[in-house]
């Protein structure tokens, strides 16, 4: 049977990278990307595969279950890596709904279309869910989350992260649904729309406006490249097993601080400043609510089981990142106008 995959927020920041690493290693699959196309939602990050036979773009907010049905009848749908999903801490402070709508019913909306357009073969059909690290709350100054670690979000985005991860994990249990689960550590690299902690900073050293850092800056987190993930989704896809779940992360934990101060000291390099010119621009600023100290994943079985790994160091990583934006201003000024800006100035004028 040809695998028809649907991959939901094929347009957004991972679920792009995925999608291009699927059209293009598989040929003979038919990736269907289905995104709604909000503000994170850029179809230009796939202008380089948008041409090929094996791809097809369905622009659906997985709100509509109609829609949803719709569109695994028209591809006959074999299989769903389902990304879509609000993302921002911050924006789930200022918006919780928004959150519950999009992650817990939105994902509840793919199961259940899932559910009924697979009933007669269940066992050919596989729906692959990925979450995140933050379902699991926060560390102290030693551990690490593993697949067995409690949940305990702590935020409204990590909460309604960790609803959709039961939500999946009872249509196994209830439905009988194959799936599988990957919760992921804080993934950066090219193509990050710029609200996010390392590509915000990226375009305010360019434009030399103020690093807004929260608290103290020494809030710890796990470090991926947005390839390796994309590498390891597809191996959990093809490699893992039936109702498994899998920690992702890069074995790579930075201080916010110390991150900062090497990302000021690279694009100082490369935008050829004075050392530490760009480090002046540091400004602490009023922490955020329920701000989660330490996340630290222990990647150790899908290293051992699935044979994945990281291929990039973080210097190495950061590195092409910064070059990458730098090749790429045009999709910088495209995404960080119009309402973006005013988000901006939502988020960070007044603290």
């Amino acid at each position: 049977m040809i695998k028809r995959i649907l991959i939901t927020g094929g347009a957004g920041f991972i679920g792009s990278h995925v999608v291009r690493l699927f059209v293009t290693k598989y040929p003979e699959y038919q990736i269907i990307n289905l995104d709604a196309l909000t503000y994170a939602g850029n179809l230009e990050n796939l202008k380089d595969v948008e041409k090929f036979n094996n791809y097809f773009f369905e622009r659906v907010n997985i709100l509509d279950a109609d829609a949803i049905a719709n569109v695994f009848d028209k591809h006959s749908i074999t299989d769903v890596i389902h990304l879509a999903a609000e993302s921002h801490v911050d924006r789930s402070i200022l918006s919780p709904l928004d959150f519950v709508y999009t992650n817990i019913i939105g994902t509840v909306n793919l199961l259940n279309v899932a559910k009924t357009k697979w009933a007669n073969n269940l066992s050919n059909h596989t729906f692959y869910h990925v979450s995140t690290d933050e379902v699991y709350g926060a560390l102290g100054d030693t551990g690490f989350f593993t697949e067995t670690t409690s949940y305990q979000p702590n935020s409204p985005y990590s909460a309604s992260k960790a609803s959709s991860d039961h939500f999946v994990r009872a249509y196994a249990e209830t439905y009988h649904l194959q799936t599988k689960i990957s919760n992921c550590s804080n993934n950066y690299g090219p193509n990050h729309f710029p609200e996010k902690l390392i590509p915000l900073f990226i375009n305010n050293i360019i434009a030399k406006k103020p690093l807004p850092v929260y608290g103290d800056g020494k809030y710890t987190r796990d470090w991926l490249f947005v390839k390796d993930h994309s590498v390891a989704i597809d191996t959990v896809f093809h490699k893992g097993a039936i109702n498994e779940t899998y920690n992702i992360g890069g074995f790579n934990e930075w201080k916010n601080i110390d991150l900062v101060k090497l990302l000021c000291k690279l694009m100082d390099e490369k935008l050829g400043r004075q050392t530490g010119e760009s480090e002046q621009l540091i400004t602490y600023v009023k922490d955020r609510p329920g701000h989660d100290r330490r996340y630290a994943i222990d990647a150790t079985k899908i290293n051992t089981e699935l044979g994945w790994k990281p291929s990039v160091t973080f210097e190495e990583g950061l590195s092409l990142t910064i070059d990458w934006y730098l090749q790429n201003t045009e999709w910088l000024q495209h995404v960080t106008s119009g309402s973006y800006q005013n988000y901006y100035n939502e988020m960070y004028a007044n603290r």
